[in-house]
């Protein structure tokens, strides 16, 4: 079981104090709001990061790290991954699940096995999908997005 997920993303600086735009990966966003270390995760090196301030901006939030203090300083952080612990995550609703803990699960339509989830395909207004390796009856090494909604 994953212990630790990516669970946004920092994007662009926002105003003249420090502060960047922050994209949750889930789309919850309250249990980012109440964290005060988070490690950031860019080009393979993690550091982890004192949160100053969080605020909720319409589709994303706002954050401010701890000595980062302008526009400029805020730029460098772009494009790192936030990591949270499982127990930081968003909390989980019945038949949800984190996308991490998909992966490795093998695939069944009836008794016919499609694959194993190797990795979870998201994107635009379509269903989320899962890829999976072109074997025991998968050829295109694709799994339907159907197959991963809840009952």
């Amino acid at each position: 079981m994953t212990e630790r997920f990516v669970a946004a993303l920092v994007g662009p600086p926002f105003g003249l104090q420090g502060f960047v735009k922050v994209r949750s990966l889930s789309g919850e966003i309250r249990h980012l709001l109440n964290l005060r270390r988070l490690t950031l995760r860019r080009g393979g090196r993690e550091q982890v990061w004192e949160l100053e301030a969080a605020e909720a901006a319409s589709s994303s939030l706002l954050m401010k790290f701890r000595g980062i203090d302008s526009p400029e300083a805020a730029k460098t952080l772009g494009g790192a991954e936030i990591l949270l612990a499982r127990e930081e995550a968003a909390p989980l609703r019945p038949g949800e699940y984190y996308i991490e803990d998909l992966k490795g699960v093998e695939v069944y339509a009836g008794t016919e096995a499609l694959g194993t989830i190797a990795d979870i395909l998201e994107g635009g207004g379509r269903q989320p999908g899962g890829t999976a390796p072109k074997d025991r009856g998968n050829p295109a090494g694709t799994l339907p997005g159907r197959i991963f909604r809840g009952h």
